[in-house]
């Protein structure tokens, strides 16, 4: 990492706060609003002046909805985050967190925890990272030797296993005949469960020092899309970032995945959006997308809330919806 650059700096700070600002708003407006009572005054209302408002307000607000704003930032910020370092790993503008099968196998995983009735925390979220810790070694040892280092070999790689994973699910899902079903659908959805603050604590937990790690290595990343000999001669070692990179951000994004579920399509967009509005230094993009990829989800789940007259739908139903038009705008973009 390096960031001494004072203009770096300058457009790291202010990068980041006009992100945070806006994921603030996004969080606000995840506060506010839902199938149930609210609405944005009454939030405004209830944050300056908290002891005017009714118990019940305030139920909604602090043990429904911001534990559930926080998880949707989390999952935001981790498959955005995914999705930078795959493009830069893979060398590859359409690499995401999935490409290299570890949804697969968080799905499998969860499935059967579902199936055995597990309870979702921490059951089912456990299951579903052994499978994609699994699906992330069989892979591994797919690409073993000299090609780990060959994008086309690891693209191919998590494409067959993929494949596979993906007939193995709906063979589990044939068997499936009881209201287990319903679960597993919406699991393979994505869906952002009512967690509580300790289970978010757990999570950030989990995902803040593969945040740390993944931008230290920026510059690095900068590097690597100058080429292999590129990077070599400036004294990177290759193999060791390389691995470095792929296993602790396959361990965070499927962290997330197995708790959320298989929501497609933000470690696809928001990398692209932000390298076009921002350029191509990660030392500005990792913490872009952590704050950008944090708002587009919280948004994502906002509008999964407030749709459907009755109850909610998957975030992951949001997020293709949005996802694939908009990567189908900016690919053509980008081409220009």
């Amino acid at each position: 990492m390096n960031v001494n650059s004072p203009s770096i700096i300058r457009r790291l700070f202010t990068v980041s706060i006009l992100l945070l600002f806006f994921l603030g708003i996004a969080m606000l407006f995840g506060m506010s609003f839902g199938s149930t009572e609210g609405g944005l005054s009454a939030v405004l209302k209830h944050l300056l002046k908290p002891k005017e408002t009714d118990a019940i307000l305030h139920t909604i607000v602090w043990k429904i909805r911001f534990p559930r704003v926080l998880l949707a930032t989390l999952v935001g910020a981790t498959l955005a985050l995914g999705g930078l370092v795959f493009q830069a790993l893979l060398r590859n503008p359409l690499a995401e967190p999935y490409i290299l099968g570890i949804s697969g196998g968080s799905a499998i995983g969860a499935i059967i925890g579902i199936l055995m009735g597990l309870s979702r925390f921490p059951g089912v979220s456990m299951a579903a990272f052994i499978g994609s810790i699994g699906t992330l070694g069989l892979i591994l040892v797919m690409s073993s030797g000299k090609t780990i280092l060959k994008k086309d070999s690891l693209l191919l790689s998590g494409v067959m296993v993929n494949a596979f994973c993906s007939a193995v699910i709906m063979f589990l899902v044939s068997l499936t005949q009881d209201s287990r079903l319903h679960n597993i659908i919406f699991w393979l959805m994505g869906d952002l469960p009512m967690g509580e603050m300790r289970h978010v604590g757990i999570l950030a937990a989990m995902l803040l020092p593969c945040a740390i790690v993944i931008f230290w290595f920026s510059n690095t990343m900068n590097l690597l899309l100058l080429g292999k000999e590129m990077a070599q001669s400036m004294g990177v070692n290759i193999k060791a970032v390389t691995i470095i990179l792929l296993v602790t951000t396959s361990f965070m994004v499927s962290t997330t995945v197995s708790y959320c579920g298989l929501l497609g399509f933000v470690g696809l967009v928001m990398p692209h959006l932000l390298r076009l509005l921002l350029g191509p230094d990660h030392r500005v993009l990792v913490p872009a997308c952590i704050f950008g990829g944090g708002a587009y989800m919280v948004f994502c789940d906002l509008l999964a809330r407030v749709l459907p007259e009755q109850g909610e739908m998957p975030a992951g139903v949001i997020t293709a919806m949005i996802g694939a038009p908009l990567f189908i705008f900016l690919l053509k973009r980008s081409k220009r």
